[in-house]
């Protein structure tokens, strides 16, 4: 059996753009939200403060992530033999909990200010929400091109929609109060941005959540992996079959597959790699071959390319297959 995935994959899922658009994500939220939290209480509005809260949370996000990612660079060792990838997970799912947590309370001051709205300088308000949206937009440009496919920076993401979202709402019930004097607006223009970011949220946890129970990615159906590697020629059936993901961008799969004696094991392992690389991204594969007669009976090991080879001692029971 070959020991854990000591392998040197490069798996440049991030660029050095990426990394540098998240540091500039960060240091322009950063300063708007001091300028969004003082101005918030200068107008009395809620909605600002909300939003500036709610950007408290895009930096601890932010900073979060690339903290995440600083750990997730760092090698595997003989302790943790997938090295810090999950860590990048776990952020994501602080970040989805954070965020739920900040809507309910924004929620309550929102539903407490309907029974008796205070005074508001709509002015102010809706200056300072435009200045916010201006910013949110510059942030949201910045991470968009990484978010589908990195669950860490989808939550960073998510956090800055969301505050681009509140911006547009703040600005909304900025224009109400000073075109028809309805100092509700404001409560509600909270209560709508924390609504919004709630069903985004939750979508987060419930992705890092499935990750973290290593549940089957959602973009692969298993039964379309079965069906590929039992119409490779030369394989009679697969049985165990199991696909995970590690972190974003990067699924495992380990499965035991029965063939004839008269199969070469190189090639047939070269084909289902191949094959599972094509259709499905998988690259990271444990595979353990079997014939009718005997449970397991050479070990064969694959690298990154097609060159298979067999080991001098039939120690071991399983092929990898990196």
């Amino acid at each position: 059996m070959s020991t854990g995935h000591g392998h040197s994959h490069s798996h440049g899922r991030r660029s050095a753009s990426s990394l540098r658009n998240l540091k500039i994500a960060l240091g322009l939220t950063f300063v708007f939200m001091i300028a969004e939290a003082a101005g918030g209480f200068f107008a009395n509005s809620l909605a600002l403060v909300a939003d500036a809260g709610h950007m408290l949370t895009d930096v601890a996000a932010l900073t979060l992530t690339l903290t995440a990612i600083w750990f997730a660079a760092r090698p595997a060792t003989s302790k943790k033999t997938f090295g810090y990838y999950r860590l990048e997970i776990l952020a994501a799912f602080v970040n989805g909990i954070a965020l739920v947590l900040l809507s309910i309370w924004i929620i309550y001051e929102g539903v407490t200010r309907f029974q008796n709205p205070p005074e508001i300088r709509g002015t102010a308000m809706t200056l300072i929400a435009v200045g916010g949206l201006i910013v949110n937009l510059i942030a949201a440009y910045l991470l968009h091109s990484d978010h589908k496919h990195d669950l860490n920076i989808r939550g960073a993401y998510l956090h800055v929609m969301g505050d681009l979202l509140g911006s547009v709402a703040a600005i909304t019930a900025g224009l109400l109060i000073l075109g028809f004097g309805w100092l509700w607006a404001d409560a509600a223009a909270s209560i709508l941005i924390s609504v919004i970011i709630i069903a985004g949220s939750w979508r987060l946890i419930l992705d890092s959540v499935n990750v973290l129970l290593e549940g089957t990615p959602a973009h692969i159906h298993l039964s379309a992996v079965e069906s590929a590697i039992v119409e490779t020629e030369g394989v009679d059936g697969v049985h165990d079959l199991h696909v995970w993901t590690i972190s974003s961008g990067m699924d495992a799969l380990s499965a035991h597959i029965t063939h004839s004696q008269a199969v070469q094991h190189g090639e047939l392992l070269a084909a289902v790699r191949e094959k599972l690389h094509d259709r499905f991204g998988i690259d990271h594969l444990t595979i353990q071959m079997e014939t009718p007669d005997r449970e397991a009976e050479a070990v064969y090991i694959c690298d990154t390319g097609t060159n298979c080879f067999e080991p001098a001692k039939r120690t071991a029971h399983k092929t990898s297959v990196n």
